[in-house]
């Protein structure tokens, strides 16, 4: 069958043998924690996706990346969503290395020879908070930056060889400012405790992380211009750019490993496929078209607005889909196995993610009226 043959070949090209061995074990098994498609993924060189050849890693492009992040939510939901937060912050190092002063080129090069994975502090889904808040402080002692604070969920949380973490900083001026710290995850005051309750994706570790006094030299403190007003800046606007398309990526994979299961119910039938495979490649379409812009054109708020219509019109394509495949595959089926109500299930994530369609309706509606871009 030639449905995600396109994805499964770019993520056999990168990450050599991960599909193949993704698909020997039951979904529950990869599901639960701890998850054998971490260290699977680790084999397979995952960490170093996203890490410029320039720097050991493969350089995969935008497209290939959310084709890879497809891929993999179609054999493993939770590896998808972990993997989202690691490429998401390898990212961001190689955007922050381009005003950095060397060391985030030397992290990456480790990170990718050494097979390393990276959590990631960033935003939260808290009712009413900002996702720009950091919910980590961090204040100069001395010579070095002293953090505290904690964050939950966070993925990887127990197979993390680094976190990034926002932190609020405040400058010689006075102002408070967000700016980005990378932790080791063996440094002295890290620890993490459970948090996740639910047995839907809970093979991503997103448990709670804790920074009690954890101490950091200057320089794995990378500071930005984003101030209390949440208006991102250049190296903020490429983060949340490349988390919405592999975020949204990953969970179309998910949604896709229900439609694959209804066509092979079908195969060599005469039912109309278009009810499962359509919204889903719609949606797919519209991400690729976002990673090839990312590829061709400057990064700017017009282009996240773009990224967010593609997220949100994802999230509707998963709801018609999913429902669409249960239905087709009927009682028995749900009977059978709980696959593919577990798959249901998690497909729905997308929706639980930071910016919520609901919260950016107001800064989407000044968007569009000629003000900045704020992310709510």
């Amino acid at each position: 069958m030639k449905f995600l043959h396109r994805e499964r070949a770019e993520l056999e090209a990168l990450m050599p043998g991960l599909d193949e061995a993704l698909a020997q074990y039951p979904l529950a098994e990869l599901e639960r924690t701890p998850s054998p498609a971490i260290a699977e993924f680790r084999r397979a060189g995952g960490p170093g996706l996203l890490v410029p050849t320039a720097n050991s890693g493969a350089g995969a492009s935008t497209l290939q990346a959310v084709r890879v992040q497809r891929a993999v939510g179609a054999r493993c939901p939770s590896l998808a969503v972990a993997t989202t937060m690691h490429h998401f912050s390898i990212a961001g190092l190689v955007e922050a290395a381009k005003y950095g002063g060397g060391l985030e080129g030397l992290l990456l090069e480790a990170i990718a020879k050494d097979r390393m994975l990276v959590a990631s502090a960033f935003a939260e889904g808290r009712p009413g908070q900002n996702i720009l808040t950091p919910h980590i402080t961090a204040r100069r002692r001395g010579d070095r930056i002293v953090l505290n604070g904690s964050k939950m969920p966070c993925s990887l949380s127990r197979s993390m060889d680094l976190l990034t973490a926002s932190v609020a900083l405040t400058g010689e001026d006075g102002l408070e400012r967000l700016a980005v710290a990378l932790i080791p995850a063996a440094t002295p005051g890290v620890s993490v405790r459970p948090f996740w309750g639910t047995p839907i994706l809970a093979g991503a570790e997103s448990e709670e992380v804790i920074l009690t006094e954890v101490e950091l030299d200057p320089e794995m403190v990378v500071p930005t211009e984003v101030t209390a007003d949440a208006v991102p800046d250049a190296l903020n606007l490429a983060g949340f750019l490349w988390f919405e398309v592999l975020l949204t990526a990953g969970y179309l994979g998910v949604a896709s490993a229900l439609v694959e299961r209804t066509l092979h119910r079908q195969a060599g039938g005469e039912e109309d496929p278009t009810p499962y495979l359509v919204p889903v490649e719609a949606a797919m379409l519209a991400v690729e078209a976002v990673a090839r812009a990312m590829a061709e054109e400057e990064w700017s708020e017009a282009l996240l607005v773009q990224a967010l219509t593609a997220r949100y019109a994802a999230q509707e394509a998963i709801d018609r889909t999913t429902g669409a495949c249960l239905a087709a595959l009927g009682g028995m089926s749900f009977i059978g196995s709980p696959d593919a109500s577990y798959l249901a299930s998690a497909a729905v994530g997308l929706t639980f993610h930071p910016p919520a369609r609901a919260r950016m309706a107001r800064p989407l509606r000044e968007y569009l009226d000629g003000r900045a871009l704020r992310i709510g």
